[in-house]
């Protein structure tokens, strides 16, 4: 299904110009999303989940070029893993030099990024025509949403709802440090 023209990511893309948190499925499990660069928003995004701020968020996007900004300083052999894993549940800790605002990287010279292949994802971040920020939509210690109606649950009308369901990954996305290798998270 393409979703760009779905009625949802519409209102959804609206929240994010506003200034508000949404909600949307990812490859593996539900996801909160808001502009990276509202600080009202990703700190309504960090009270939801209850969440630290040094702790980090993750952004994401539809494609390379909305990152672009991101990856310049990076290597060749670097770019070409990227280029390697993306789209995909791939999602990478990439040196932000200062580029990111500090209530989304939190206290790490890294930013973890994904270009998602996502449908849902995928079309927000078209619609919007950058990325997001993306964090598992669930209260800190508790389930991960994988359905709309837990994330309901957990969040009532306090965000927007995106169409879609998760993709047919079990867990969420690997990390990896990008000057490293170094699986951060399996």
């Amino acid at each position: 299904m393409d979703y760009r023209a779905h009625p949802a990511i519409h209102r959804c893309v609206d929240a994010l110009n506003k200034g508000d948190v949404i909600a949307y499925p990812t490859e593996a499990v539900w996801g909160l999303g808001c502009d990276p660069f509202n600080q009202h928003a990703v700190d309504k995004v960090l009270w939801l989940k209850r969440r630290k701020p040094e702790k980090g968020l993750i952004i994401v996007a539809a494609s390379a070029a909305q990152i672009q900004w991101l990856l310049q300083g990076i290597t060749p052999a670097q770019e070409q893993q990227l280029s390697a894993s993306w789209p995909g549940p791939n999602t990478w800790l990439i040196p932000h030099h200062g580029r990111i605002p500090a209530n989304v990287c939190g206290q790490h010279a890294t930013i973890a990024v994904r270009v998602s292949s996502h449908p849902v994802v995928r079309a927000l971040c078209q619609a919007y025509g950058g990325p997001i920020v993306s964090t598992s939509a669930n209260p800190q210690a508790l389930r991960p949403a994988r359905d709309a109606t837990q994330v309901r649950h957990y969040f009532r009308d306090s965000v927007y709802y995106a169409p879609g369901r998760v993709g047919g990954n079990p867990t969420p996305s690997v990390i990896r440090d990008l000057r490293s290798g170094q699986i951060i998270r399996p």
